[in-house]
């Protein structure tokens, strides 16, 4: 039996074969998806063999594009990509110079 670290410190963040943070999640998830993809086309009287390469392929998908996006992106960079595409690409002021620049003359109270 094989032991594998998955931690390897106080305040680190998860690591398993090179995969991190988000990545495991995305992982875990796209083998979980295809397993259960393979179980019902294989349920619903597909060729033994359709449903073996529809899983082996799957499989390979998930894992290769799960590598490339950790290779290409980093540990926080796929929060870093959907940030960027939050923000607005333009800042607009319609309003007139003029009015930006007018003082407005402070009320006493009382």
């Amino acid at each position: 039996m094989n032991n594998y670290n998955i931690n390897k410190g106080i305040g680190r963040t998860v690591e398993f074969k090179g995969l991190k943070a988000q990545y495991l999640f995305i992982f875990a998830g796209g083998l979980l998806g295809i397993l259960i993809l393979v179980m019902v086309i294989y349920m619903a009287g597909v060729n033994s063999y359709a449903c073996l390469l529809t899983g082996v392929s799957g499989a390979s998908l998930i894992i290769w594009q799960t590598f490339s996006l950790n290779r290409k992106y980093g540990e926080h960079g796929l929060m870093k990509l959907g940030a960027r595409k939050s923000h607005p690409k333009y800042i607009i002021c319609r309003r007139s110079i003029y009015r930006c620049l007018k003082v407005q003359p402070k009320i006493p109270v009382g």
